[in-house]
């Protein structure tokens, strides 16, 4: 394999499947919590644009319903917000997480992930001439990011929000300055941020539209907000359906790029870009494969580019996906307008 072909991330590397085993029940446990208050459960609307959605499918005991206006996916009826905070503070999931898979994965992931992710907001801002007095990172998880973010010098005050107890703890021993409550309770002064950023958050979310404005409130008027969560018409997500492990009791919104910018606009966000750049679509489908998952077997071209050309032309696929707006990976970047606009 040449470097030119061979990717530049593996699964593997993020999630380390030995702990595969292990993890499952912390999920089930986790999903367990929640069936076991199914009476808790509330029916919603499209979180992207208020439309009834119409049944979908189902996966464990979960049901799933699609908008047939923006075809975003979502879970309804849906944990109520009060019994997710519930959730998320008792999360067997994030523990774990927490103890094991974060630790045992992090270096790779700043490398590979957050230094990049702060490489280019840092030039989104350049690019836009957005002011870089103050960041907010929204679901810091375990502080990896706020770290890189502080590191690089560019913010002169880095903040981040992160409800989960055990994940809080773990970004103050860090140094961080964390609040541990949701962005609609947070006491941060109304226009106070200049940047916002939010990675793979807003689909754990009751109100995603309750967020959007939250964060609207916020920012500095011509302030920054980027924000990444899975596409739901990303490859790994429509070649795996229920399959795929991103379709979860976890995640309860599935945008894709046009109901996600239709969220932020309708919010009064003006929206340069809708990206996909993705790493892991080609390489998450290929392992379901070689774990005897799925055979794709009514898929002989796609086996055949993961399994017996994945050498030489696994790389180059998944850049297809990524340049393509293809990736189940998606990452928006929005402004608030200036004042006077």
């Amino acid at each position: 394999m040449t470097e030119t072909t061979q990717p530049t991330i593996s699964e593997d590397e993020i999630r380390p499947q030995r702990f595969n085993e292990e993890k499952a029940l912390t999920v089930e446990q986790d999903l367990q919590y929640l069936l076991d208050r199914r009476d808790r459960f509330v029916v919603v609307p499209c979180p992207a644009c208020g439309a009834e959605g119409a049944p979908s499918f189902t996966k464990k005991s979960i049901e799933y319903a699609e908008c047939p206006s923006c075809r975003t996916v979502f879970v309804t009826p849906r944990p109520s917000q009060d019994l997710l905070h519930e959730f998320y503070a008792q999360s067997k999931v994030y523990a774990f997480w927490n103890r094991y898979i974060f630790p045992t994965s992090e270096e790779v992931r700043r490398t590979r992930i957050f230094a990049p992710r702060v490489r280019r907001l840092v030039e989104i801002c350049r690019e836009r001439g957005v002011p870089t007095d103050t960041l907010l990172e929204v679901g810091s998880g375990f502080g990896t990011f706020c770290e890189e973010a502080q590191s690089v010098g560019v913010f002169k005050t880095v903040i981040g929000i992160e409800p989960t107890p055990d994940l809080a703890e773990t970004c103050r021993k860090r140094g961080l300055t964390i609040h541990e409550t949701p962005v609609e309770k947070v006491g941060i002064p109304a226009e106070s941020v200049d940047v916002i950023a939010s990675f793979e958050t807003i689909e754990h979310l009751f109100d995603p539209k309750g967020f959007i404005q939250a964060c609207a409130r916020l920012l500095k008027p011509g302030g920054l907000i980027v924000l990444s969560c899975p596409n739901f018409f990303g490859f790994d997500v429509l070649t795996l359906g229920t399959l795929a492990n991103t379709i979860d009791h976890e995640h309860i919104n599935y945008f894709n790029p046009a109901s996600l910018r239709r969220l932020l606009e309708d919010c009064g966000f003006e929206v340069p870009s809708v990206e996909t750049p993705g790493e892991l679509d080609a390489d998450i489908v290929r392992n379901k494969i070689i774990q005897g998952v799925t055979d794709l077997r009514e898929s002989p071209f796609l086996r055949h580019i993961l399994i017996d050309r994945w050498e030489d032309v696994g790389a180059a696929f998944q850049r297809f996906l990524r340049e393509n707006a293809l990736s189940s990976h998606m990452w928006a970047t929005a402004v608030k307008p200036a004042a006077g606009r």
